[in-house]
């Protein structure tokens, strides 16, 4: 007789004496060896229990847990002589048993939101112990709208035509929102655009060639599967060199060029013009670096600072707080000083100097915190001086300069510093792995996501496909043809809603933080290099500065949740809106 896997916590759903009696009447017909089963579980409650069951975030947690199913349960191998039409009958009584009990949980689960202005722990760090603070500029400090990629872009794109005889036809395009996320990875030789998860597999379904999505099998014959090997990946800091083929976009600037480097191929592959994609890279990221480089950008953005800024009055509550409690504070930042100064007085205001111990631009990170041989340069409205430095004076603007010169002249050392940036290998690397500095890694895009996240519509979809996904974990067992043809419906119904899923964040490339249900490589970086993550640092007013950030504890997979869910501090330590 075929065999029956079903765990207990699966058997004993049914609500009222009705499910019961008939699964009494089923069981009946089956011998088992499984020993006795108990029926005092006090699993046998009708919907109005089960809400009143889930009222708190550990009962959800537990109660979800059992509708979705224990990967860890070792199956009850017993055997039945019931029909395949029976089987088909109970298989869909227990999909729609399943999905009633899932859209019971959604009315909970919207009421235990997540507060988008949490500061959320990878690693367990005490703002006790926190004496020093440092800051990136750009995208930390400083906000800037979505008119900053368009002038990025814009720039670029004449540079390529002006500077790199590019055909004129380009300037056709114009910069697309939303049409791509950061953390993605471009292989350099075939021009290509992808996200990638965190086991350098990449996510069939969001491989671009241009603008357009490039065919899974296709994808699977050129990389022999979906498969990245190491070997031609991204180097240490995402970029491509040294034999690695794939550039990976870590920063909110990387947005503008994967969108030119999208344009582009796209103009050449519909004009059927025959070109070499490593060069085609290599001028795109040059025309990118000029934007910067040659002060295009930052005389665009000087000269009309409030289209391009966002005011920072949360930054400089944050300044201020920290400045009131005693701490000392420093800047480090690649931008020239000029550019800063007028987003700083535009942001917290002319005294803004008063308030950092260090201030140091044109840093050049991240070489600066791995380069021993620049000393630093002290700016002054004369220009850059050409004295050696032996302090590190308050209100003085130094340039240049490293890391290792910057601990010997401060002492400011170890875990007693937190420093927050939104690169997370320019900024946040090698101060963790080398020099053990804390770390909050700024990432504005939460905000967006957790907003949808805390959505009806995601909720939903979500809290189904897990159930789903459990069901058809359980249900595989069943080898007859009939219970395979209706695993496989639900097999194609969970691919539908992870596709539709991924729609929710980026109709192209979805999540900044997961592929499916992996997380992506971009997640995987940030949770190794960061202690703390959040949508901006005005998120740190929702805390005093005694407080402790703990990392949620999830069970590993050979781990059972023995244990209460514990959810991740925010908010004043509440991690849920009301």
């Amino acid at each position: 007789m075929p065999p029956l896997s079903l765990p207990r916590t699966c058997i004993f759903r049914y609500k009222n004496k009705d499910s019961f009696q008939r699964l009494a009447a089923w069981c009946s017909a089956i011998h088992t060896d499984c020993g006795t089963w108990s029926l005092g579980s006090g699993r046998l409650s009708n919907k109005a229990q089960f809400l009143k069951t889930t009222s708190d975030s550990v009962s959800l947690a537990r109660t979800a847990r059992q509708v979705w199913g224990r990967r860890s349960t070792t199956p009850y191998m017993c055997y039945t002589t019931s029909s395949n039409d029976d089987r088909t009958d109970w298989l869909w009584s227990e999909y729609n048993e399943t999905k009633s009990q899932t859209e019971a949980l959604v009315p909970v689960i919207l009421r235990n939101s997540v507060n988008p202005d949490t500061i959320f722990a990878n690693n367990e760090m005490s703002l006790h112990d926190i004496e020093i603070y440092g800051f990136d500029y750009d995208y930390t400090l400083a906000f800037y709208s979505s008119h900053l990629h368009t002038l990025i872009f814009n720039i670029a794109r004449d540079i390529l035509i002006e500077e790199h005889r590019y055909p004129e036809g380009l300037r056709e395009y114009e910069y697309i929102p939303n049409f791509v996320v950061r953390g993605l990875h471009y292989d350099v030789q075939k021009a290509l655009l992808m996200k990638i998860d965190a086991f350098h597999y990449i996510q069939l379904g969001t491989v671009y060639r241009g603008l357009h999505p490039v065919p899974d099998k296709e994808v699977i014959a050129m990389y022999e599967g979906s498969h990245v090997p190491l070997e031609i990946m991204s180097d240490f800091y995402g970029k491509s060199s040294h034999g690695h083929t794939m550039k990976q976009f870590m920063d909110i600037f990387s947005l503008p060029e994967m969108n030119l480097l999208c344009c582009v191929n796209d103009y050449f592959m519909k004009h059927n013009i025959d070109y070499e994609p490593v060069h085609l890279y290599k001028d795109v990221k040059q025309a990118i670096g000029d934007v910067h480089v040659k002060g295009k950008m930052y005389r665009a953005v000087e000269a009309d600072i409030e289209k391009y800024i966002c005011y920072g009055e949360q930054t400089h509550a944050v300044l201020k707080k920290l400045s009131e409690n005693g701490k000392k504070m420093f800047l480090i930042t690649n931008s020239p000083f000029d550019f800063v100064d007028r987003g700083m007085n535009y942001i917290v205001g002319k005294d803004w100097r008063d308030l950092f111990d260090v201030v140091i631009v044109q840093a050049d990170k991240p070489g600066f915190f791995n380069d021993r041989r620049k000393p630093f340069r002290r700016v002054t409205d004369r220009g850059v001086l050409w004295d050696r430095i032996h302090h590190l004076e308050k209100g003085q603007i130094y340039k240049q300069g490293n890391l290792y010169e910057f601990l010997r002249l401060t002492g400011w050392r170890g875990n007693k510093v937190l420093y927050f940036g939104d690169h997370i290998y320019s900024d946040l690397a090698d101060l963790t792995l080398k020099h053990g500095w804390r770390t909050g890694a700024i990432i504005p895009e939460l905000r967006k996501e957790i907003k949808i996240m805390n959505t009806e519509e995601y909720i939903h979809t979500m809290s189904w496909l897990q159930a789903l996904t459990g069901l058809v974990e359980r249900m595989q067992v069943y080898r007859d043809p009939a219970s395979q043809a209706v695993v496989q419906q639900w097999i194609e119904e969970r691919e539908d809603i992870r596709s539709r899923t991924k729609d929710i964040f980026n109709s192209q490339f979805g999540s900044l933080f997961r592929t499916y249900h992996n997380p992506t490589y971009f997640s995987r970086r940030l949770s190794r290099f960061a202690d703390i993550y959040m949508a901006s640092i005005s998120c740190l007013l929702n805390y005093d500065l005694q407080h402790t950030f703990f990392p949620r504890r999830t069970p590993l997979q050979h781990e059972a949740s023995l244990w209460p869910e514990q959810g991740s501090a925010g908010g004043v330590g509440a991690p849920h809106l009301s």
